[in-house]
């Protein structure tokens, strides 16, 4: 199963992914460990991507997609693959699908968590206070959330009009989120 995970900054999805990863023996893919994996490791794509971040620039579109596309070729991700917070415009869901089509890999589901920014907030000043992690400032999250609902947003619609989409209540318990994530994936399969 080929599986985009959607959500909001703070809603879960790389929680749920991580429980999916192992409930259905797929391969989580991120594409921030990605790339902070090939600037590591030093591979060309790694090389470019590093002289893009220190330069204070956003990695483009073209070298994410390229290591996406090294990451699927990898033999855990063949039977499948769990993509945690990518595409995150409507520019990367169409080079997505037009990556996957051409891999003959195309998307089994997406599933969007819905949480409202009010939860979002209040779970990223915990995670602050406790991790410390600077995008979690409430004043960040609250941006973050704004350039979510310009970007991000639309990528739902996007899938929507292709059958793909499947929405999921993402608060409460993670057990029970998983849950209803699980039975999500199993109605479409």
């Amino acid at each position: 199963m080929r599986i985009v995970l959607l959500g909001a900054p703070g809603s879960g999805k790389g929680t749920q992914a991580k429980r999916l990863k192992v409930e259905l023996r797929l391969a989580h893919i991120s594409t921030g460990d990605l790339l902070r994996a090939a600037v590591k490791a030093g591979t060309p794509l790694g090389l470019k991507a590093k002289a893009v971040m220190e330069s204070g620039q956003l990695v483009s579109d073209d070298i994410v997609l390229g290591l996406l596309e090294e990451r699927l070729a990898d033999a855990d991700a063949r039977p499948g693959f769990i993509l945690d917070g990518y595409p995150r415009n409507l520019a990367q869901a169409n080079a997505l699908d037009g990556l996957l089509a051409r891999l003959g890999q195309p998307l089994d589901a997406v599933v969007k968590l819905n949480v409202p920014d009010a939860d979002i907030v209040k779970r990223c000043e915990i995670r602050f206070e406790q991790e410390h992690r600077a995008d979690d400032n409430p004043d960040t999250v609250r941006k973050r959330l704004q350039v979510y609902a310009a970007q991000t947003e639309p990528v739902a619609d996007f899938y929507s009009q292709r059958g793909l989409l499947a929405e999921v209540d993402g608060v409460g318990a993670v057990e029970a989120i998983g849950d209803r994530v699980l039975a999500a994936l199993r109605a479409r399969a």
